[in-house]
């Protein structure tokens, strides 16, 4: 199993952090040990003083597929999640400046929290999906997928182009623009469509 993030999906998001909106979908990875189960507690690395929150919609691939052609993507999911993007963001402005990989600010443990995962039918439009983020009970990231910048199938069939996707793979497909730091004690609850799909403490 392979996690996938997609970065600056959301426009709003690319320009808070001062980038630009991307043109092709911008992709990195985490590692199988960075993701973060059953509401389990976050455990706030000693490494950052700057760790953000980075709300997403994930997607399981369902079956094998490489050089999926974008009409065929949405046969290639059929489950979706919320999940966190933790990010060092002091890190990875360092290794920005410097034109370095961004995966000591993104792969380490712990930085993919998932939620459990229902069935996209459940939704009559997965491009009219709310999402939000509440921290300590007050609302600090709110999306909708209709401001996707690329699409799941999109993001499925550039991917696929590059990396073959195996069942059970994971995609976060990008965060909305709201992110900010968070805080040893901080509780995180997360909704998709207003039902709670996260809730856990960050120690």
């Amino acid at each position: 199993m392979k996690i996938i993030a997609i970065g600056r999906n959301y426009a709003e998001h690319a320009k808070e952090l001062n980038n630009p909106v991307p043109t092709v979908p911008v992709i990195f990875m985490k590692p199988d040990t960075a993701l973060l189960k059953d509401n389990k507690p976050f455990y706030h690395p000693d490494f950052s003083q700057d760790i953000h929150h980075e709300l997403e919609i994930v997607l399981k691939i369902s079956k094998e597929g490489k050089h999926i052609n974008e009409k065929f993507a949405a046969n290639y999911y059929e489950d979706i999640a919320l999940g966190i993007d933790f990010t060092a963001r002091d890190i990875q402005s360092r290794h920005k400046e410097k034109g370095l990989p961004w995966e000591l600010a993104k792969a380490f443990d712990g930085s993919a929290p998932v939620s459990n995962f229902v069935p996209k039918t459940q939704f009559s439009n997965l491009y009219e999906l709310n999402f939000n983020l509440d921290v300590n009970g007050e609302a600090r990231q709110q999306g909708n997928t209709k401001d996707l910048l690329f699409s799941f199938e999109k993001i499925i069939a550039f991917v696929s182009q590059y990396i073959t996707l195996k069942k059970g793979d994971l995609i976060y497909t990008g965060t909305p623009q709201g992110v900010a730091r968070v805080n040893i004690g901080d509780r995180l609850e997360a909704y998709l469509e207003g039902e709670k799909m996260l809730d856990f403490e960050v120690k």
